[in-house]
């Protein structure tokens, strides 16, 4: 009788044990990350992708990479100021990316054009879980983080 209570008091207080989905995507691509000193060079970043016998272009718009630095509230509500990291992140979209291993020829170039690094490996893109396992999967990606010392490896 105690339980019939309390499940009873829980569904009329509008609590349940479904998820909440979000519209939130996941975007279905490569990202980079690229650490400095290095980053201060690179100034374009372009990869193919290749699986099954055919390649994709693909290229990738650079940003300065940022994190929160002072923070500072006033009633209910904080705000913090944002600072470069001297680093660069970017994404490249790859319509049709599959789990599982494909080709990822990387190329940075400097601002004369010039390749600073060529790098090729061999990547795995994962479906990710932007709103949790219970809300299905979304698409597949994978991250590139590219080391101070010109090494890539899959994150």
């Amino acid at each position: 009788m105690r339980r019939l209570a309390l499940l009873t008091l829980l569904l009329a207080a509008g609590c349940s044990s479904e998820a909440v989905c979000t519209a939130i995507g996941t975007p279905v691509g490569v990202a980079l990350h690229i650490a400095r000193p290095l980053a201060a060079e690179v100034s374009d970043a372009t990869m193919e992708v290749c699986w099954d016998g055919a390649c994709k272009q693909v290229g990738v718009e650079l940003r300065p990479s940022t994190r929160a630095a002072r923070e500072t509230c006033s009633g209910d509500s904080c705000r913090a100021e944002e600072v470069q990291t001297g680093e660069k992140n970017g994404f490249g979209d790859v319509a049709g990316l599959p789990k599982r291993p494909v080709t990822v020829r990387l190329t940075l170039r400097g601002a004369r054009a010039k390749p600073l690094l060529e790098r090729r490996l061999e990547v795995t893109p994962k479906g990710r879980f932007p709103n949790g396992p219970e809300c299905g999967e979304g698409g597949p990606n994978v991250v590139l983080t590219v080391a101070a010392d010109g090494s890539v490896r899959e994150s």
